[in-house]
């Protein structure tokens, strides 16, 4: 019975099987007994966008910041802002130098660059104090009696961090341990086991010295406790004893890392990396400076490309009232009326991109209001605040020559990229004396000197008369009775490697680094001269072109008042004067750009020289410390005067520098005069074409055959125009000046400006001009004012064009399904 139950089951269990066989394997998720049904530690993602837990306070000129100024929007108020007051804000808010380095005269704005940039890409306050606090890596280490390692070899060598980090490779360290061990082992000896409790500690204090050398003073203290006395009663006199020492121990290298020199290389090496950060912090500092008054006269122009823009636009308005007057006489045609009133909107087109910036083809890119904010970013304040900044300082038109051989030695001597390359080379000099120092065979002469005692028992002494090691004795006892002494001498000698290949590697890489140092110095001289030469050269073209577009404005000032009162009187078309009217506002524009280029030249030649800064009164110095810093460098003081000055007889460090920077009048003195070359001078004059009247058949000076006067060192371009500040108070003010009183203005309503002619100036045509032309000289002056009729109204700037100057809409054809 129990056999067939047997096999009743085991066929089950193969029937089982074979179903499980035929319908193959499925997987399953596991089985957890105490699974949870919230599963919060699954994680469906294992990467995605999370933000920082960081909490930074935004500056104010962020957050409450108004909308930007824009064509529809002009609530502000002037703020009339001085150059020096520019500067003085930039560097007070500057705690990130928003520029980039290097001495290029036109620099891109870094503002994009600095968003997705890192603290370390740019200049901050905080770098020469970061530079001063970097540390290496490589710890100072002891070995395992506490003394400091003696061989220095060349990883110290190339310091990378402060003077503070270099300086800490002498300072003293302090080690110690503390050490048992137990010993319970069978012996094949009477004695079945050998027992034994040992206990070892040790402290010592080691310091490197100026010369190379290590100096350590180590205490040790051994216990011991076994059953040697067991084995043999003569072995041991007690059961445990006690051992101190008192160890002093001096290394010195007596060739290689011998001396000061070798030794304080680390430390000169530092202070150089600080003065290579000081450099480049007043790169940085020069470069915003420099920065910040370029942005302010390009501000200045943008300025004067919106009065020139309102200007050409009047003058639009006042030539097609006069056509449309012409035209209602009878007189005038529909197209003459229509050619003036594109031109109208031709110069609002221009008026709106310069008040508020396009990026159209032929318009200001920036305008008004574009410039402003590029000063702001460079001010470190709020892009719009309610206020719009208009630079009230005049740009200079004085004539500036500057003494060639001075420049040039302010230039090489001021420069701080010249000062960042000297030190570099400093540095290579002596990277080249630690490379030297490698070859030589390192032999270390160490001296010990070892006090000892030991006892039955550690102490303190009891006055027993046991000798060591009897019961009772005591080892400070031993110890302070100075009986036991010990001393050891010991010379290692370690030539360098067959070959010394790796050594003289280092020697002639070293060599080479520095040969190629100094001719990367003679190279930046030569090319920092040729930028100097440049910019000189721009100085005095630019001037030059300031009075060639000054009288090209007179010129073209002429032209508009005979073409207008042709015009007036019927015997010139209306696109003669329009296109009159256009090259005089191109012309003022072209003036005004080129005494902004003048004035950014004079200030180049500053900035290349080095003295632009001094010229600015700026000054760069070590700020306060607080009380506490002073206090300990007193007590520092102190304590090294009442200290005795050790000669140590060995090299000392070379000078590595000459002193504090002095002033620019001490270039020539420092660098030389330079040197003239034996030739002819030749005039500005006779370098030009071979033009007639280049001779000086014109007249008793060099003429042209304009009779116009070529020489640009005569006399100083004096242009009596209105001071921006005198433009208005308010945007309605400056975007559409009133007419005075209710009459239209004629002409180009010019603020007045004057220019002192020579007889030799482009007389006016005679003949050509109406009553209100004199038969002298014509001089820059305001036209004369028609009373408007009533029923004819301006067109201004902030109100819509009258209909019938409006264009009608283009009729749209529709587009085919």
């Amino acid at each position: 019975m129990k056999r067939s139950l047997l096999y009743r089951y085991t066929a089950y269990l193969q029937l089982g099987l074979a179903l499980l066989l035929a319908s193959g394997c499925a997987p399953t998720q596991p089985f957890f007994l105490n699974e949870s049904p919230d599963l919060k530690y699954y994680l469906q993602t294992a990467t995605q966008i999370e933000y920082p837990d960081v909490e930074v306070e935004s500056l104010p000129d962020t957050t409450q910041t108004l909308r930007p100024l824009t064509i529809g929007n002009h609530d502000y108020q002037f703020w009339n802002l001085q150059l020096e007051e520019a500067v003085s804000i930039a560097l007070a808010n500057a705690k990130f130098f928003v520029t980039t380095s290097g001495i290029a005269e036109q620099r891109q704005n870094v503002a994009d660059q600095f968003i997705s940039g890192t603290a370390d890409q740019f200049g901050s306050v905080y770098d020469v104090a970061i530079s001063q606090s970097t540390t290496q890596s490589v710890p100072l280490t002891v070995d395992a009696n506490g003394n400091r390692v003696l061989p220095r070899g060349v990883l110290r060598a190339n310091q990378v961090g402060g003077v503070e980090d270099a300086l800490a490779e002498f300072d003293a360290q302090a080690s110690g341990f503390l050490n048992y061990s137990n010993t319970d082992r069978p012996n094949n000896s009477p004695v079945a086991a050998t027992q034994a409790d040992d206990v070892t500690f040790q402290q010592a204090i080691s310091k490197r010295l100026a010369t190379g050398g290590v100096a350590t003073l180590r205490n040790q203290l051994v216990y011991s406790d076994n059953n040697l006395r067991d084995i043999a009663q003569n072995l041991r006199t007690v059961d445990s004893d006690y051992t101190v020492s008192i160890e002093a121990q001096v290394q010195q290298p007596l060739m290689r890392n011998r001396g000061t020199l070798i030794n304080r290389i680390p430390v000169v090496l530092a202070s150089l990396n600080e003065d290579v950060s000081i450099a480049e912090y007043e790169i940085q500092v020069r470069n915003l400076v420099r920065d910040v008054e370029v942005a302010y006269w390009d501000l200045y122009v943008a300025y004067r490309g919106v009065a020139t823009a309102i200007i050409g636009r009047n003058s639009a308005i006042a030539t097609a009232q006069f056509a449309r007057l012409a035209l209602e006489n009878g007189t005038g045609t529909r197209q003459e009326l229509a050619q003036a009133v594109e031109q109208y909107y031709q110069f609002r087109g221009l008026l709106e991109s310069a008040i508020a910036g396009s990026n159209l083809p032929g318009s200001d890119r920036q305008g008004v209001y574009g410039a402003e904010r590029r000063l702001r970013e460079l001010l470190g304040i709020s892009p719009t605040d309610g206020r719009l900044i208009r630079p009230i300082d005049e740009p200079t038109i004085a004539r500036v020559e500057h003494d060639w051989n001075e420049s040039v030695a302010q230039a090489l001597y001021l420069s701080p990229e010249l000062r960042q390359t000297k030190t570099r080379i400093k540095q290579q000099d002596l990277e080249l004396i630690s490379a030297k120092n490698q070859i030589l065979p390192e032999v270390n002469l160490s001296l010990l000197y070892r006090w000892v005692g030991v006892g039955d028992h550690l102490g303190p002494p009891s006055g027993s008369d046991a000798p060591p090691v009897f019961p009772g004795s005591s080892a400070l006892d031993t110890l302070t009775d100075g009986n036991f002494q010990e001393g050891a001498i010991r010379l290692e000698v370690t030539p360098a490697a067959f070959g010394a290949r790796r050594e003289l590697t280092r020697i002639r890489g070293a060599k080479l680094r520095l040969v190629r140092e100094r001719a990367n110095l003679q190279e930046k001289e030569r090319l920092l001269v040729s930028r100097l030469s440049d910019a000189v050269a721009k100085v005095s073209t630019h001037y030059q072109l300031v009075q060639t577009n000054a009288q090209r404005w007179q010129a073209a000032e002429q032209e508009v008042e005979a073409r207008l009162a042709e015009f007036k009187n019927g015997r010139s078309p209306v696109n003669v004067v329009l296109q009159s009217q256009q090259r005089k506002a191109q012309a003022q524009i072209d003036y005004y750009r080129a005494l902004g280029e003048y004035n950014k030249s004079l200030n180049y030649v500053d900035y290349l020289k080095g003295t632009m800064l001094a010229n600015n009164n700026i000054v760069l110095r070590e700020g306060p410390w607080n009380k506490k810093a002073y206090w300990d460098a007193l007590e520092r003081a102190r304590e090294r005067s009442a200290g005795k000055e050790l000669v140590y007889g060995v090299s000392r460090p070379g000078v590595v520098r000459t002193g504090p920077l002095r002033d620019a009048a001490s270039a020539s003195e420092i660098i030389g005069s330079g040197t003239m070359t034996h030739g002819q001078t030749l005039s500005p004059e006779s370098m030009m074409l071979n033009e007639p009247g280049l001779s000086g058949e014109y007249g008793d000076s060099i003429n042209d055959p304009l009779g116009i006067n070529l020489d640009p060192y005569r006399s100083p371009v004096e242009v009596n125009d209105q001071p921006l500040s005198e433009l208005g108070d308010s945007p309605a003010e400056l975007f559409s000046p009133a007419p005075a009183g209710s009459g239209l203005q004629e002409s180009v309503p010019t603020p007045a400006p004057t220019l002192e002619t020579t007889p030799n100036m482009i007389p006016t045509p005679q003949g050509q001009l109406d009553s209100t032309s004199t038969g002298q000289p014509s001089q820059w002056q305001s036209a004369r004012h028609v009373k408007q009729p009533a029923r004819v109204q301006p067109v201004n700037y902030d109100t819509p064009a009258p209909a019938e100057y409006a264009p009608a809409p283009v009729r749209r054809m529709a587009i085919p399904r």
